[in-house]
């Protein structure tokens, strides 16, 4: 067999399949194979009937239809199926040739794969790829990162099949070396959690505050969609909100709350208790859909602690401005709090990461894709050393602006006994971290008071630390001093 392929993709689930046509659509041969070589018969004979697409029914064959330097796309479950794989390619490919991870791998597997496929002498990128199945068939955003030198040879296809945005500018580029890829998607999907449950609050709000109906708040949505709170989630939410079921009701009334989880929002939380940055909107909705999933438990609570009348008093137009104006907030805080996680892994990893670029590659094709993510190219375009997204002029005006309706909102609901996490803990760490002096004086007080682990004075230069016998009892003694 002639080498033909310029790419081939293992893995024939949607996400694979899309990615496959999607490069086709593009003009790259791929070849496709699967563990279960079956589906790749199926997959020829009907979604790829007709295109360039090449079958491979072992890996042996896939190899011998791919030009050199070969590129192999493992679009497989993250865990020990891509370890599997690598150990099977290592067989059969040659050194300079790339295995792609386009997965949801946790980007600590992703460091190590770099290493070991780098030691026998192959190129390794993990990347992330975000958009659904609409994404992958028609231009996702795509996050690489790894072996550096992988880049060029594959830069022409993953650039062309994803998503465009202004003057044909692609959502996809280099990230950086090691896992950087896989924990930049890491942090789009831990956004992404923030993002759909400020929605999901902002929908409760004005169902039991305000007592709107879907279409009420799917026309709500429309209109929000229209200006600083335009994105694909907003979008999706006034589809959702206007859908009907088959007997003419609103269908989002009859879909159970209870919320699954895959996991790549805990592993953002994990990664930020690591890395000591409180992204704690994100941690806020993961531990949400966790207390949704105790359904039984809440309906036995509900009737144990009667809810108080939850209606909101006033004009119901003016609630709803007030309400996207705590929402726009709350994304701000979102942003800022991830922004200040990728910064910190970047320290930590020796990553030099193009934080304008990865808003870039956000505006179009993924998830949390929106005209939000624009401000945020903006403010690094013009600064781009810039420390805190807060310190940003366009971003400190808009808090200013939505502080009044933020703190209102948030108020208002704590007394109506609705649940509001998420907006909660926005303004929260907003108001800590605007807070020139916070009482953990006090804490490290404590600290030293039961485990003599020190502390220091502001009348003494930073880095000097020192120890208080405060019974009496404790003699001379002081821990040492560390942060884990």
């Amino acid at each position: 067999m002639d080498p033909q392929a310029d790419i081939a993709v293992i893995g024939l689930a949607v996400m694979g399949q899309n990615l496959i046509l999607n490069m086709n659509d593009h003009g790259f041969t791929v070849v496709a194979y699967n563990r279960t070589t079956s589906k790749v018969d199926d997959f020829l004979a009907h979604e790829a009937k007709g295109t360039k697409v090449l079958g491979a029914h072992s890996l042996v064959e896939m190899v011998a239809l791919l030009k050199k330097p070969r590129r192999v796309m493992l679009m497989v479950k993250a865990g020990n199926a891509v370890d599997e794989f690598i150990e099977h390619l290592l067989g059969v490919l040659e050194p300079g040739d790339i295995i792609i991870d386009g997965g949801n791998s946790l980007f600590e597997d992703t460091i190590r794969r770099v290493k070991y496929v780098e030691s026998k002498g192959l190129l390794y990128i993990g990347t992330g790829v975000s958009g659904g199945e609409e994404g992958a068939r028609h231009g996702p955003s795509i996050m690489p990162g790894g072996s550096s030198a992988a880049w060029p040879h594959v830069k022409a296809i993953f650039q062309g099949i994803s998503a465009k945005v202004g003057e044909n500018v692609p959502c996809c580029d280099w990230v950086g070396e090691g896992g950087a890829g896989h924990f930049v998607k890491m942090v789009h999907n831990g956004i992404e959690y923030g993002d759909m449950q400020l929605i999901c609050e902002a929908y409760q709000i004005m169902k039991d505050g305000l007592g709107m109906t879907p279409d009420e708040m799917s026309a709500v949505f429309g209109g929000w969609n229209q200006a600083e709170l335009r994105s694909y989630l907003i979008e999706i939410t006034r589809d959702i909100l206007g859908k009907k079921d088959e007997d003419g009701a609103p269908l989002v009334d009859k879909i159970l709350d209870t919320a699954g989880q895959k996991g790549t929002g805990k592993w953002t939380v994990i990664s930020s208790a690591d890395l000591g940055i409180p992204i704690t909107l994100i941690a806020e909705a993961v531990y949400s859909r966790c207390v949704s999933a105790m359904k039984d438990q809440r309906v036995a609570a509900a009737k144990a602690f009667k809810p108080s009348n939850p209606k909101f008093a006033g004009e119901r137009q003016q609630w709803v401005s007030d309400v996207s104006k705590a929402l726009y907030a709350s994304k701000i805080i979102s942003y800022t709090q991830g922004y200040m996680l990728m910064r910190a892994a970047a320290r930590q990893y020796g990553w030099n990461l193009n934080y304008g670029g990865i808003a870039l590659m956000w505006r179009g094709g993924c998830i949390i894709r929106s005209a939000f993510l624009g401000d945020i190219k903006t403010a690094f375009d013009k600064k781009p050393k810039l420390e805190n997204l807060l310190f940003d002029p366009f971003f400190k005006k808009a808090i200013k602006g939505c502080a009044r309706s933020w703190r209102k909102v948030i108020s208002t609901a704590v007394k109506k006994g609705i649940p509001v996490p998420a907006f909660s803990t926005a303004l929260a760490f907003f108001d800590g971290f605007r807070s020139e002096r916070l009482p953990a004086n006090l804490l490290q007080a404590q600290r030293d008071y039961f485990g003599a682990h020190t502390y220091e004075r502001v009348d003494q230069p930073r880095g000097q630390f020192f120890h208080t016998n405060w019974t009496g009892t404790g003699g001379r003694v002081a821990s040492g001093t560390y942060t884990v």
